[in-house]
Formats: structure tokens, sequence, C-alpha cells
């Protein structure tokens, strides 16, 4: 069995990591059957200033850009119906500090849902427009994933380990880690943004012809 381990810094209130991190798993389902890949998701921080309570990304993109925000999301939503993903940017007005979420992603990892748990708050934020920042929220995808809901409430509470994710996404930035989703295959090769679904599929042929 040929293993492939793939780091991923992600955020996920990001909707390009959203459409990168579909693309990354359909090439992992085209993937012979004697491939194994370990999907290990790091904290990132796709704007570290927001703000508690959050902010509307359309009068944000609005002042900073001098256009419709419509404008500047059709092209992420295109892109995320290739992928199968029906996107529409409008339904989720408001984004969300995000350190909650990347800690119960990160200790999700022993449970071996880190990758799946990671998808499905970004789902729950952008397909079912529900706010991620919320604990009960979190809490309950958690649920799903492997945590009871006491488990996650107590680990999303912690200071320590809150810090610990905080500082992981900083250092992810202080790396050069500027675009995410950011990949690296095997710790040899990286891949920024989300790239074509055959991007990735010669990322891991390119891999997989690398001797183990």
């Amino acid at each position: 069995m040929r293993k492939i381990k793939i780091d991923v810094w992600t955020d996920v209130v990001c909707p390009w990591c959203l459409i990168g991190s579909a693309r990354l798993d359909k090439a992992i389902a085209g993937l012979p059957e004697d491939v194994s890949v370990e999907v290990e998701n790091h904290p990132f921080y796709l704007d570290p200033n927001t703000p508690p309570e959050g902010y509307d990304v359309g009068e944000m993109l609005s002042k900073k850009y001098g256009r419709e925000p419509r404008e500047i999301w059709s092209r992420a939503e295109e892109q995320a119906r290739l992928a199968g993903i029906d996107l529409d940017l409008s339904q989720q007005p408001r984004t969300f500090p995000t350190q909650k979420a990347h800690t119960v992603v990160r200790l999700a990892k022993p449970k071996g849902t880190q990758h799946e748990l990671a998808n499905a708050i970004a789902t729950a934020y952008f397909l079912e427009h529900r706010q991620v920042n919320d604990d009960n929220v979190l809490a309950d995808i958690a649920a799903e994933h492997g945590f009871t809901r006491e488990e996650a409430l107590g680990d999303m509470r912690d200071p320590r380990e809150l810090e610990q994710s905080h500082q992981l996404a900083i250092w992810a930035a202080q790396q050069g880690i500027q675009g995410v989703p950011f990949f690296i295959f095997d710790g040899k090769f990286a891949l920024s943004r989300a790239q074509p679904q055959e991007v990735f599929a010669a990322a891991f042929k390119k891999v997989l012809d690398e001797p183990a």
C-alpha cells in the first residue's frame, strides 16, 4: 500500500477553500485502490482582523473594490458549480472568527475525522447558512464527527487550545502562506489556491512517480 500525506491550510469561511477541498477529494477518489491518502488540516485566518461579531462581506467588498459584490462572487460561484457545489454567496452575508472552528478541527486529528469535520463546517457555513461562530452550532457538527457535544464545547472554550490554534494560524502566515487553500504533497510539492482537478491529479502522479 502506497501512502501519501497531504498537509492542507484552509479557513472554513473561505469559498475557494470549499472548492479546492472538493477538487482534492475528487482527485483522491480517482486514485488506485492501493494508494491511501492522509489529509491533515492546519489553521489559517482568511482575515485575522475579523471582529468577534463578524462583519458583512458584501459591504466590505463594496468598500474595498468599489464594485457590486455579486460581480466579485460570480467567479467563485461558477467554479463551485463546476465542482458540483451549488454555491450562492449572497445567502451567507456575514463572515465570522474561526479560531473555535480551527480548534475543534485540529483536535479531531486523533479521531480520524479532521478533514471531514473541516468540510462539514464549511458546508454548514456556505450551503446551510449557519453561524459557525456559535458554540452550539459547532458542537452539533462536531458531534457528527467523533466528538460528544460536551467534549467539543470544552475544547472550543479552552483558552490553551484556542491559543495554540491562533499561534498555528499566525505561524502559517509568517511562513509565507498568503493564499488558501494551500496544499503540500508528501512534504515535497506545494499547490496554492483551488487548482483545477487535473492539477491535483498531476500532483498525485508526480508524488507516486517519486520513491516512497
